[in-house]
């Protein structure tokens, strides 16, 4: 399946999430497929963006590590299921808007922890969603920087045997 729809599909499961279990459960579905999504960018992906690809990956598996895992072995770990990127620019945007949803319902889930042990499960891993969506903004940043000298050296083309006179 390619990223934007595993994306949407992690998104509606958590917007579908009422209990804190699930909640956690979803978010650690978010940290893996945005550790999938930075392995699979710092591999394949456009060379400007392979330094913090494999940051992301690092990150979101930190994210990953410090959740309990879906507790359900029958449960599916959608990013195993990760076939292609796609638009580098479209899954990037995608992938920070799940990372910032999942750091507004792990707030919710930490506000209403009674367990001090999950509660300060939550912090670090709202750090780690914090963290790896900075990654994902830096990329956006960087393609944006890319295009733009593309669009550059497309222009300065146009402009060559053009005689300026005075």
């Amino acid at each position: 399946m390619d990223a934007m729809r595993l994306i949407e599909a992690t998104r509606c499961a958590l917007a579908r999430s009422q209990e804190p279990a699930a909640i956690v459960a979803e978010v650690w579905q978010s940290q893996a497929l945005a550790q999938a999504i930075g392995h699979r960018l710092a591999v394949a992906g456009p060379p400007e963006l392979r330094g913090e690809a494999l940051g992301l990956s690092e990150l979101s598996g930190r994210g990953c590590g410090l959740l309990d895992p879906p507790r359900s072995q029958a449960e599916e770990i959608r990013a195993a299921g990760l076939t292609g990127i796609g638009d580098a620019h479209d899954t990037l945007l995608g992938l920070g808007a799940l990372l910032a949803e999942a750091g507004i319902a792990l707030v919710s889930v930490a506000m209403g922890a009674e367990d001090e042990g999950l509660y300060w499960q939550c912090m670090e891993s709202i750090d780690a969603a914090d963290e790896s969506r900075d990654r994902v903004v830096e990329m956006l940043r960087r393609l944006a920087a890319r295009e733009r000298a593309l669009s550059d050296e497309s222009d300065c083309e146009k402009c060559t045997g053009t005689v300026l006179e005075g």
